[in-house]
Formats: C-alpha cells, structure tokens, sequence
C-alpha cells in the first residue's frame, strides 16, 4: 500500500481534481494541478541543490500560498520542512537555523535583510529561495522562488523514495526556553490529526491513499461547492498549519487573508466573497476583535456558508463565543486543547443550542490526566494533574534528548505526550484547564495558574484582554500582578478588579497589583510572559504621575 505521505495523498488529490482551487489569496488561485507543478518544480530544484534524505528544509514566510508548495516541495522530495517565526530578529533566526540543520530556507524577499546578517553564520544551508514581493529585489546570493515554480514539472520522487517514516517539524514558541523542533513521523501526525476524516463532510478515516481522490472525485461528480478553509492565524502556528493539512487531504481549498495584519472587516469580506465554511483562529487575539466588529457593523455580512470556527494553543472565553453565536447562529465553534507535541488533548464545542464554558472541555480518545508520579486523577477528586495524551504521537524534540525525556513519557505501559497543562477531572469526567505549570504563580505556597485567573478577568466588563505575572514580594514569595487591556470611558481599580475575581476563584488567586496596558501577543495568539512581566515590573516601580 501506498505510504501515509502528505505529498502522495495530495497528488492523489490533484490527479482527482486538478482544476479544483487549492490555495487562495485575494484574487490569486492556485489550482490543484498547478499546485503539484509548482511543488514538483521546487522539489527539483532542492534535490539539484545537493540535498540528502531528511534535509531541513525552513519556511520563513508570511501567509501565503508559497507556504503550503514549501512543504508539499519538501514532501515529494523526502525532506524535512519546519516553520520559522516571521518575527525573529538575527540571534533567534540564528540559532532556529542553525538548531534545525538548515540545508535549504525558502523566504520572502522582505526578510532578505535579515537573512543576509544570518546566512554566514549558516554553511550548511546549500539554497536560499526568495518569494517575490513588490519593492524588495531578489538578493544576488538568492535564487527567483516564482521563476523556478511557475516553470512547473512532472511528478518528482527522490532516490530514497517516500515513507510514512518521513519527517515534518514544528518548531515550538520558545517563550519559557530556546525553540524546540517536534519530530513528526508523517503516518503519525496524519493519523493523530484523524486519517483523513472530515467532520463537515460526515467522512470516517481514509482506507487508502487512493481513497483520498476518489472521494474528491465524489464530490465533484455530486455537484457539491466546494469547501473553503481559512487560515487566520499564521500557518507557523501549529494550530493553523495541522488544520491546513488536513483540509488539502479532502480537497478543500485553503485560503489566506491578503494582508498581512490582521483585520476583521477584511476577514469577513473574505468569508463572504470566497464561499468560507471554516476558519481557524487562535483564541482571543483573533476572537476579540472579530465580535467587536460585528458588534459594530450589525447586518453588513452574511456569513451564510461560514459552518464552523476552530480555535486551539490559547483560552477562549465562553463570553466571546456567546457573543460570536449571536451573530451566527448556524456556526459551531471548536475550541481544542492541544499543542504542538500533543493534539487531541481535549475539546469543547459550543453552538446556538449548546451554550459555552470557559477552559471546560472533554478528554480527547487517547487522553487522560496523571499526577507528576503517574497515577490516573479521579474524577471528582479535586486532584491536580498533567494532561498526556497517547496513540500517535511524536518522535521527540530534534536534538534534544533531555526535553524529549520529560515530554515523552510511559504511564500504565503506553507512551504519551505530557507537554505541561494542568487540569481537574470533575465528577462528570470532563476537565477543567488550570494552565501550562511553567507560568505557576507561587504565592504564600499557594500555586495559582496564570489561565485560570486571565478568563476570570476577562469576565469584567469592558476588559478586552488580559495578562497575569507573579512579581516579587517579600512576604509571599510573589504576588500576583493583572495587566488589563480595557476599553471603556472609566477604567477599572484595583479593588473592583479584586472583588470580581474573588466572586468566581479562591481569594487567593486575586491580583494586588492592576496595570492598565494593551496586552501585546503573538502573531499565533499567545503570550510572552517574560515581556509581559519585564513590562508590569517597569511600570510598577514608575513613579506616579
């Protein structure tokens, strides 16, 4: 049988439909069978380059089309892609590099500046791919991404041929520590992700490679419109990236927004010119301001075929989500507890007839919580634990056996990824998510997750964002320090902010230090807790004005 390989499941789909659009952005399509050329044409030119099997192969690029060719490129010709953060400066952008055994960087033309500072730091990487991009030439140590792509070829299979053995990595955030890259067997992060289900479609796990096309085929002999994925949140993030795979194995088209900051009004003339049925987000970075939006714009769009919102790597609160139900009733929010390391954790959905919770959520099929000693918590027990989810999951962190050690672990005589979330299990056995234990608040001895306290402030009216540190106290060991991002004519005190989180947590867990500021996150939705707290700590010791 035919390997569980991204690339051979994705020609299987170009074969069944090649006219079908694949990749969209704005006004450019890319067809499914230009986007097999255009792929095969860049997995000619890396295999020229003088690449080996399970070469590294770096997607430092904005969203965009050239996004997804990257790794189908890299999958037809055995190699390796991994996603670089856009945002990294010369050091950061060094080491991912130099970290992940770079051979070739496929980039956009604006980050040549950048690159070029990095590149003598780098000899191993053997080709420098520029994308295009209007007022940024094409550096003389680059080649023309575009002039080689558009070339096309015709199918293109490596020496060493393809294997479900084959790898893909994602680099982690690195905001408690340096990047970590995650090793993903293909077969595994295919099967882990579904098999090739689709839930909108009403599709089990695909049986084949060549089922992958036929269904295609179904589809369009139905005279079904086609579904339309879209990636909000950047396709260097894990959430948008594994969803995007995904949706390429069924046929859907994925599309991106055509600029590159964020801009609801934008997203939801996409929603409706494009006919989108999914969009992925990444919680309340996106969320907040798509109801802000529509709370101001009431009836401007329809958003008829929108069906579903998948958000997962942050809180949601279920406030947002209610308010987003509001405007579309007929949509299904899809909030997943996941990671890089760990997808299916855990998941909660909401719709019109079901209403939302904050951070509650049911146990994904191959997950459960232990304690730090390997012990299953009882539901109901009140029992702390960390969240592990088992069946297929990844090798282990590139390079770094120490890591991979502690993340990669056996309970009960099966192996499972245990990538830090804390939870309770209730009685009815769902979990509530207490937060990732390297942000744990230590306070008088007490330990207080920074999550849980942030969906509580969320809850104040008018408080848009938030952000919660421990900041050194005498007494305490720490204290706990809010930062708010609120919008409204009175802002809120430090008491009024107390007292609402006491009226839903311990007393403990509330803040005794408020700093009204913009909550500043990622492109992927998350926060950098050592900026947020190096910002808290200055503005606390500056003086009044």
């Amino acid at each position: 049988m035919e390997a569980w390989n991204y690339a051979n499941l994705w020609e299987s789909v170009a074969a069944a439909a090649p006219d079908r659009p694949a990749l969209i952005q704005g006004p450019r399509v890319v067809r499914y069978g230009e986007f097999d050329r255009r792929a095969n044409a860049l997995a000619r030119r890396m295999l020229d380059a003088g690449v080996s099997h399970q070469s590294k192969v770096g997607a430092y690029l904005y969203n965009a089309p050239e996004y997804l060719e990257t790794y189908f490129a890299a999958f037809k010709a055995g190699l390796a892609p991994f996603n670089i953060n856009y945002r990294y400066g010369g050091e950061e952008l060094t080491y991912l590099l130099d970290n992940a055994d770079a051979e070739v960087v496929v980039f956009h033309a604006s980050f040549a500046a950048t690159a070029d500072k990095v590149r003598g730091n780098l000899p191993k990487v053997k080709l420098w791919l520029a994308v295009p991009e209007a007022g940024h030439p094409i550096p003389d140590w680059a080649e023309d991404y575009e002039a080689i792509a558009s070339a096309g070829a015709d199918k293109v299979v490596a020496p060493w041929g393809r294997s479900g053995d084959d790898i893909l990595m994602m680099y982690t955030g690195g905001t408690t520590g340096m990047p970590k890259g995650v090793m993903w067997r293909q077969e595994d992060l295919f099967k882990s992700l579904g098999g090739g289900a689709n839930l909108l479609l009403g599709l089990g796990p695909l049986e084949t490679v060549a089922e992958a096309g036929e269904r295609v085929k179904a589809v369009v002999a139905s005279g079904a419109p086609q579904a339309v994925t879209m990636a909000v949140a950047p396709l260097m993030h894990a959430t948008a990236q594994y969803i995007s795979l995904g949706a390429l194995n069924s046929g859907t088209a994925v599309a991106v927004l055509p600029s590159r900051k964020f801009d609801a009004v934008e997203l939801f003339d996409e929603v409706d010119r494009l006919g989108v049925s999914s969009l992925i987000i990444v919680g309340l970075a996106f969320a907040a301001p798509m109801l802000e939006t529509l709370d101001a714009n009431p009836g401007r769009w329809k958003l008829s075929s929108l069906l579903r919102i998948v958000s997962s790597g942050t809180m949601w609160s279920a406030e947002n989500k209610q308010g987003l139900l509001k405007h579309m009733p007929q949509v299904t929010l899809m909030d997943s507890l996941g990671s890089s390391e760990a997808p299916g954790l855990a998941g909660s959905m909401a719709n019109a007839a079901a209403p939302a919770q904050t951070a509650k959520f049911a146990v994904g099929a191959n997950a459960a919580v232990f304690t730090e000693d390997g012990r299953r918590v009882q539901p109901g027990s009140g029992e702390r634990g960390l969240l592990a989810v088992g069946g297929h999951t990844p090798i282990g962190y590139y390079k770094d056996e120490e890591k991979s050690a502690k993340t990669f672990r056996v309970f009960e005589g099966q192996r499972y990824s245990v990538p830090g979330d804390w939870a309770t299990v209730e009685a009815d056995g769902t979990i509530t998510l207490l937060g990732r234990g390297s942000q744990v608040i230590n306070t008088g001895g007490e330990k207080v997750f920074p999550e849980e306290v942030e969906e509580a402030l969320k809850r104040f009216p008018g408080v848009r964002d938030a952000a919660v540190v421990g900041v050194p106290d005498a007494r305490f060991g720490e204290r706990i320090c809010a930062v708010v991002d609120f919008v409204g004519d009175k802002a809120p005190t430090l008491p009024e902010i107390a007292a609402h989180v006491k009226s839903i947590l311990a007393d403990y867990k509330a803040p005794r230090e408020l700093v009204l500021a913009r909550v500043e996150r990622a492109p992927n939705g998350k926060l950098d807790y050592r900026s947020v707290k190096e910002m808290a700590l200055k503005s606390l010791a500056a003086p009044a004005t």
